[in-house]
């Protein structure tokens, strides 16, 4: 690896990968990506990306969707021109050689997901992101400007102060396997580091999803919005010793019911439009009862599509539950809530554009203002897509215009501390306690003494992280369990900040919705090393 980069990027799923292809026509460009490349939240991604093609559909009904779902923080103009740009990014990917599933009249198949009024979401079978992927992967692999490298964790953002501005000038990054410690310098970096799942006990995300990206922009000086709402899958699959597996909302897209353990179809007590509610509001019922039953799980109901087209249409779902023992095509299947996507993150303007100079940020870790207080299903790869060309082409005229002034001294972050052996026993504790505390506490369902001793309790884990990383080996586990407990410090401050309960996130203890107080979006900085909120406008 070279210590200089024209574009940086940090996380190799739809947004990254997306962004070096636009930009490797203007400059060399490194992917820097922890464990495999294909290890992501895109190739998780079963459901699809929502995009007007139908003529029966329009950009004003996905809008007003969208802003539906988004419980009143939908940046309207933001929502707009993403939409707006959906059709012509579907047939860029297509144009790289992604594959989406047909109809049988030779046009894009669509799926209709939760909060949906239209057919509108493009899939590839059930392994959308899967598909994206590996058509993105195989296009930057054979571009010259490229270079990807695996297995290479960012620790922090170059960061540093020129005439008053914030300026980013690439990462400090660390390999565990060879113990290679480099400053990688850049002309201009991008975040796409993916979600937060991993702060919580039980998620969707793979095991990367540590909040990299979120963490080190706020370390670096950058503002995080509307981090308290963590949206919920409401249907994963749930069996004792199983890795939680995502059963798409695209199942209920098909028919599919959800029902209590004595068979009741339930969803019709809580929304209108039953099982094809907005997410928030299953995964609360989910909750709700549950709670009231003292069940473990809910089940969802197939058995009345016919199983020709459930296979057809689900192979992978299909598969993956026969190999746990569930026909799903004859048997329920037994589900529950689960961490999904983070509706927050760094703010960004339209362009993926942050508040430090020379950074950009795409996907789940930026906070564009397209989804508000809830995504709309599928609306995630859309957004990624999009605001990832709009972010290349904003860099591109960044990086036309010269390079950014050089920082004073380039120092790696963590000091090294050979004569201190690493113990994984500590990091491995404090790693359960955050995902415990996470879902206990600031879960689906909140209130004014969880959040409180959610607190306390994760103030002292984070000293305590803190301290354990400085003092110790530097290690990728610990890299990681350092993010983690920051992110989980900001979603509590969120989560507490919001006096009323929105989209996301439900406080019984606030149960309305404060339009008055409350139409706003929940901003913090950091200031020494403390969080302190800040008014977005």
């Amino acid at each position: 690896m070279n210590d200089y980069y024209d574009f940086m990027i940090i996380g190799s799923g739809i947004a990254g990968l997306s962004y070096a292809l636009h930009v490797a026509e203007h400059g060399t460009v490194v992917v820097i990506t922890k464990k495999q490349a294909t290890e992501s939240s895109t190739n998780y991604a079963q459901g699809g990306i929502a995009t007007v093609v139908s003529s029966e559909d329009s950009f004003a009904a996905h809008l007003k969707d969208t802003l539906i779902a988004g419980a009143g923080l939908v940046h309207k103009h933001v929502a707009e021109k993403i939409i707006k740009t959906g059709p012509s990014c579907i047939k860029e990917l297509m144009d790289i050689g992604v594959e989406f599933t047909a109809n049988k009249n030779h046009g894009l198949s669509l799926g209709r997901e939760g909060g949906h009024s239209y057919n509108r979401v493009v899939h590839a079978e059930d392994l959308t992101g899967r598909e994206i992927e590996r058509a993105l992967l195989e296009a930057c692999r054979q571009h010259k400007n490229i270079s990807i490298f695996a297995n290479y964790i960012a620790v922090d953002l170059i960061a540093y102060r020129n005439r008053n501005k914030i300026y980013c000038g690439g990462a400090y990054v660390f390999n565990p396997q060879n113990q290679i410690r480099m400053a990688v310098r850049s002309a201009v970096t991008l975040l796409a580091t993916g979600g937060i799942g991993q702060v919580y006990r039980y998620t969707t995300n793979p095991p990367i999803a540590t909040g990299d990206g979120i963490a080190m922009a706020f370390r670096a000086g950058a503002p995080v919005a509307n981090l308290e709402f963590v949206q919920f899958h409401p249907t994963t699959l749930s069996l004792p010793g199983r890795r939680t597996f995502l059963i798409s909302e695209a199942v209920r897209g098909e028919g599919a019911i959800l029902r209590t353990a004595d068979g009741e179809a339930f969803m019709e007590k809580y929304h209108p439009q039953k099982d094809l509610a907005p997410r928030d509001i299953v995964a609360r019922a989910i909750d709700s009862e549950l709670k009231r039953s003292g069940e473990e799980t809910a089940f969802l109901d197939l058995r009345h599509i016919p199983a020709d087209h459930v296979k057809k249409r689900f192979p992978n779902i299909y598969i993956n539950c026969l190999e746990a023992g569930i026909d799903i095509t004859r048997e329920l299947i037994p589900v529950v809530p689960a961490a999904h996507y983070m509706c927050g993150g760094v703010v960004t303007d339209v362009n993926g554009r942050s508040k430090i100079e020379r950074l950009y940020v795409c996907g789940e870790t930026g906070c564009t203002g397209m989804h508000g207080a809830n995504r709309l299903a599928s609306n995630s790869l859309l957004e990624a897509v999009a605001i990832s060309r709009f972010a290349a082409e904003h860099s591109i005229k960044t990086f036309a215009a010269g390079k950014p002034p050089k920082p004073p001294s380039i120092k790696f972050p963590h000091p090294g501390a050979p004569d201190r052996a690493f113990e994984q026993v500590f990091v491995s504790h404090d790693r359960r306690e955050i995902k415990d505390l996470m879902w206990d506490h600031v879960g689906i369902v909140r209130s004014r003494y969880r959040l409180d001793e959610a607190a306390e309790r994760i103030a002292l884990i984070h000293n305590s992280v803190d301290r354990f990383f400085f003092t110790h080996q530097l290690t990728y586990a610990s890299i990681e369990l350092r993010n983690m407990a920051t992110v989980a410090c900001l979603i509590i401050e969120s989560a507490s900040r919001r006096k009323e309960s929105r989209g996301l996130h439900y406080n019984v203890d606030f149960p309305d919705t404060d339009d008055e107080q409350w139409l706003r979006d929940t901003v913090f900085i950091r200031k020494g090393n403390s969080i302190w909120p800040e008014d977005m406008n």
